[in-house]
Formats: structure tokens, C-alpha cells, sequence
């Protein structure tokens, strides 16, 4: 008997078979276009913001204030010039701002320290910052700073205005948020063996700006500040000479001329206390000085109390 032959299966394939010429050949596919780099179209929207900010600088383009608050140039270039020294110099951290209301008028009373005025811009970027609401803090400010001719203009566009009630008021009426600094000079120009000893606050006039407009008081207590210049002497000849109220001298400055003004970098800690009511009040109790002294007693000793805790917890001037 023959053997059976086996026949490889070849599968459902079939043979193969020459190509015809006459069928249509599938069209090739195109290679896909490499993706654009993506830094590409964010540098484009990028460059394309800054022209447009630009062409409107030029073009008076732009709102303005009664008081010349600029707020596109605060947001645009003020504010992100001061994030730096905020965030990676003095590393400030904040504590209690849900105290400070999303909207409306209110009174934020703050202490002041440092040689130089840095702890009232740092508390302004605080409250834009690492406030939900991004609020801009309208500063009240000494006639002195509105004499310079750089820092003064900047100072306007930048939100602030003249340290005096009928200002105050108005801007507290229409809804802003106001920061003082009732220490003034004699806070900001004590040596540095009386750090964090808070000095007299006046006659108590933003408390009666804040009777007649029914707004919060809220206290802010800043520690850090004391540390960036400590002011060791007094140059007083120099003081008259430049018509300011001191001419400091600090363990940098002037021994290392303008490297001198390079701040320390100390740790920051900004707290924002419960606010103190006076819509209980009556716009009439703002002509009562017992009723104002104790308001900016209570005040006073709030943000003290708050300083002696703060300073308390903390371990090392530079680290926290």
C-alpha cells in the first residue's frame, strides 16, 4: 500500500499570488506632526500680555483711583517684585487670615519695626496673597513718604494714601481694606534693645475712624521685622541734614556702604487676630475719649500679648 501523503495547511491565506498593477495601492500614511514645544505657545501668550500691558501703559489706557491707586501695575509689576523677598527672603508665614473679611470695609492695626518700612509692604502681600479673597491692603502712610520723589509715587500707585482719618473713612466706606501702623516713626526708629516693646499709638485716631464707619478693628502682630536692621546708633547731625526723623546706624550700615541694605534674612511670622466689632457702636461714640482710649488699649495690648506668644514659640531668629 502507497503511503498517504501529508500536505502542509497553509492557513486561510491561500497561496500566494503576484501583485496586479492594475489595483489601487493604499495611499501612505503621512507621519504625524511632532507636537510644538510647549514652552513655545506660553512664551508667545506670555510676550503677547506684556505688549498688550504695555501699549495700554502708553496709551493712559488704564482705571486710576480718586487716590491714585494703580491695580494693574500693583498686580503686573509691584506685587511680583516683592514675592521674592516675601516667599524666599523672609519666608513669611501667616496665621488667622480667615479674620479678615472676604468683602467690605475693615481696619487692620498693625505694629511697626525694622528700621525701614518692609514690614508694611510684606503685610500687604500677605493679605493678597494668602487671602482667598486676594484683597489689596490700602496703606496709611506718613507725610514723609509722600515727599519722596520715587517711593511716593510708587506708594500712590501701589494703594496708599495719607495717614489721616478723612481718607481712612472714605476708603473704609466704599468697601476697602485699610492697614495702619499707629507706632509710626517711634516704632519703626527704636533701637534695637527695645525689639517687640510696642510704643505709643497715638491719640487714637484710627480707632474713631473706625467708630464713624462701623468697620473692624483687626489686630496684626509681625515678628521678624525687628531683626532685619537692628539699629544700634543714631546719627542725628546726618537725620537734621536729610530732614528724617533718624539716620540709622545698624552692625552693616553705613560700615559696608550700600551692601549695608541688604536686610537680614530673618523668619517672618504675620498673625491676624479676631477682629474687634464697632457696629455696636454709634458713628457718635467716635467723640468719646474714654471709649477710644479703651478701644486702643485693647487694641494695643492684644497685639503685644500676641508678640510676647508668637516670640515664645520661636527657636532661632533666622530658622523659626
Amino acid at each position: 500500500m502507497a503511503e498517504a501523503r501529508v500536505i502542509p495547511i497553509r492557513g486561510n491565506r491561500g497561496p500566494a499570488r503576484p501583485a496586479r498593477t492594475d489595483e489601487p495601492r493604499p495611499a501612505p500614511v503621512a507621519a504625524a506632526p511632532e507636537p510644538d514645544d510647549a514652552e513655545g505657545p506660553a512664551w508667545e501668550a506670555a510676550l503677547e500680555q506684556v505688549l498688550e500691558f504695555l501699549r495700554r501703559r502708553l496709551a493712559g489706557d488704564y482705571p486710576v483711583d480718586e487716590f491714585g491707586f494703580d491695580r494693574e501695575l500693583t498686580d503686573a509689576m509691584v506685587l511680583p517684585a516683592l514675592r521674592p523677598l516675601y516667599k524666599r527672603w523672609f519666608r513669611v508665614e501667616t496665621i488667622g487670615t480667615h479674620h479678615i473679611p472676604e468683602t467690605g470695609g475693615a481696619l487692620i492695626v498693625a505694629n511697626h519695626s525694622g528700621t525701614l518700612p518692609l514690614d508694611a509692604v510684606m503685610t500687604t502681600v500677605a493679605v493678597h496673597d494668602d487671602h482667598p479673597s486676594h484683597r489689596h491692603l490700602r496703606l496709611l502712610g506718613a507725610d514723609l513718604m509722600f515727599t519722596m520723589p520715587v517711593s511716593g509715587s510708587l506708594a500712590r500707585k501701589a494703594g496708599a494714601t495719607l495717614a489721616c482719618n478723612p481718607d481712612a473713612e472714605r476708603l473704609m466706606t466704599s468697601g476697602e481694606l485699610v492697614g495702619v501702623f499707629p507706632e509710626g516713626f517711634k516704632g519703626i526708629g527704636k533701637p534695637f534693645r527695645d525689639r517687640y516693646k510696642l510704643q505709643r499709638f497715638g491719640r487714637g485716631g484710627f480707632v474713631s475712624a473706625a467708630l464713624r464707619t462701623g468697620v473692624p478693628i483687626i489686630p496684626c502682630s509681625i515678628v521678624g521685622a525687628e531683626e532685619i536692621y537692628p539699629k544700634i546708633g543714631d546719627l542725628a547731625p546726618l537725620a537734621r541734614l536729610f530732614g528724617a526723623p533718624y539716620f540709622p546706624v545698624t552692625p552693616t550700615f553705613p560700615l559696608l556702604g550700600p551692601a549695608g541694605l541688604i536686610p537680614l534674612p530673618s523668619k517672618w511670622y504675620i498673625e491676624f487676630g479676631e477682629p474687634i466689632r464697632t457696629d455696636d457702636h454709634t458713628p457718635a461714640d467716635a467723640d468719646d475719649p474714654m471709649l477710644v482710649f479703651n478701644l486702643t488699649d485693647q487694641v494695643r495690648e492684644t497685639i503685644q500679648h500676641t508678640l510676647y506668644w508668637l516670640l515664645s514659640q520661636r527657636r532661632n531668629v533666622f530658622l523659626g
